[in-house]
């Protein structure tokens, strides 16, 4: 998921650089507006994961009672878990972010097109 995001971002970014007069800025916004729903939904699933981890880890140390058993053991390894959920969900919370500030500027720029295309028809 983390090359696609990657892959992604590069591919809209570059779009809205070279703002080329053959982009179907309607489409590109229409395309990347479901992206972005794809990507709040992956994100979404992995705040669950992550805070299911979270409620386990604390749950497995609160009932071991601070002595060194299985259950101390098994909230040890929630805990080692969580890093890494930690980690690619904040990847995805601000790649979503990103995504918002480029589907902005996407927007902007099919209005700038629309604009332009009524000042041509208009004379």
């Amino acid at each position: 998921m983390k090359s696609e995001i990657a892959e992604y971002k590069k591919l809209v970014k570059k779009t809205i650089e070279e703002s080329s007069p053959e982009t179907d800025w309607e489409q590109f916004c229409e395309d990347l507006y479901t992206r972005i729903g794809f990507y709040q939904h992956e994100r979404l699933v992995h705040l669950i994961v992550t805070m299911t981890f979270a409620v386990m880890t604390v749950l497995c140390l609160v009932f071991s009672g601070g002595e060194p058993n299985i259950i101390m053991l098994l909230g040890g390894l929630f805990l080692l878990l969580e890093i890494p959920y930690i980690w690619h969900y904040y990847f995805l919370e601000n790649s979503v972010q990103e995504f918002y500030t480029l589907y902005y500027k996407a927007k902007e720029m099919l209005q700038t097109r629309k604009s332009e295309a009524n000042l041509h028809t208009d004379k």
